[in-house]
């Protein structure tokens, strides 16, 4: 896990959606994308998987992981750039993925506003926008 992006004052509300460019390292393993309140509160750990060809989601209570959510719709490869887009609603997170599949992770902490990002792994952010 080499980089590593952090953002500690996001100011995401509900409503809002988070689009993500970026691009996977050819000899990519995994990245995660995770927003919350902090590094040991987390409302949605996005983390895909190519060894295990799946997009594992789950949420983080004061540094506890809770029950994983797997999909197994991972339709971006290795060496790829690719866009993501995460709209936060009052009860979830739609994450839509570069060819039009949602992934819907609940919001199960019912923040209502996400002030911390951090995105690592083999993924290299060309550009994030809020809004």
């Amino acid at each position: 896990m080499g980089k590593k992006l952090e953002i500690l004052n996001l100011g995401m509300k509900t409503g809002d959606s988070l689009k993500i460019k970026g691009k996977i390292s050819d000899d990519a393993e995994q990245f995660n994308i995770n927003l919350g309140c902090s590094s040991s509160d987390l409302a949605l750990h996005f983390n895909p998987r190519f060894n295990e060809s799946v997009i594992v989601c789950n949420s983080m209570c004061s540094k506890v992981w809770e029950a994983e959510h797997r999909d197994d719709h991972l339709c971006f490869s290795k060496g790829s750039t690719i866009k993501i887009a995460i709209e936060m609603k009052a009860d979830k997170f739609e994450v839509k993925l570069p060819d039009g599949h949602e992934v819907e992770f609940p919001n199960r902490h019912c923040y209502d506003k996400i002030n911390y990002m951090s995105i690592k792994g083999d993924f290299r952010v060309t550009s994030f926008k809020l809004g």
